[in-house]
């Protein structure tokens, strides 16, 4: 049963290091919004997160952000550059409100084992 408490917040902290993370890469993203050749980049993790999830193989050591160049947004202006501005705005608050909810998460988390360990 510890176990699985403790794995549970080791999982939500490698979360929280993945959206600390995005954050840093939508912000340099926004930084060289133009600045000629740059590519925009972002964070693998969900997908590596709930395919562990779903093989029953969840081990919070394994899951680790990567940064990545984008694949996915190919379209390039004339100075090579292929970051909108509109597209990392949303992103950025996507990140946010899921970087404050995985908080609230922890919180809960921790408020129901302190509860659980001082209640008769």
């Amino acid at each position: 049963m510890n176990g699985k408490i403790f794995s549970n917040v080791n999982v939500m902290n490698k979360s929280l290091d993945a959206s600390w993370l995005r954050n840093q890469v939508i912000s340099e993203n926004i930084a060289n919004v133009d600045t000629p050749g740059y590519k925009r980049k972002d964070v693998v993790f969900e997908n590596k997160l709930r395919e562990a999830l779903m093989s029953g193989r969840l081990n919070a050591n394994e899951l680790t952000p990567k940064v990545v160049q984008d694949k996915v947004n190919l379209q390039f202006r004339r100075d090579g550059n292929n970051v909108d501005i509109d597209v990392e705005m949303v992103e950025l608050s996507k990140n946010q409100l899921r970087y404050n909810t995985l908080i609230e998460q922890v919180k809960h988390d921790f408020s129901r084992m302190k509860t659980a360990i001082t209640s008769r």
